[in-house]
């Protein structure tokens, strides 16, 4: 069985969060999120972009299909 992380896993530890907060904050665009934060569309993004999805429907269905690696 797989033990090691997945190279997602690797990429979202490797990513400054602690600099990504404070330009979120500077530039005000949280202000009307209710509950998809800037960072979970980061994460949403890198996601697809290393998947090679095109298209929303494609994420959805791909984040579906594994609900206990989200």
């Amino acid at each position: 069985m797989f033990t090691r992380k997945l190279v997602f896993a690797q990429l979202i530890e490797s990513l400054p969060l602690q600099t990504f907060s404070p330009r979120v904050g500077r530039y005000g665009v949280q202000h009307k999120v209710k509950s998809f934060s800037c960072v979970d569309q980061l994460l949403v993004m890198m996601f697809a972009q290393r998947t090679f999805r095109e298209s929303l429907r494609d994420i959805e269905a791909c984040l579906r299909a594994q609900p206990e690696k989200i």
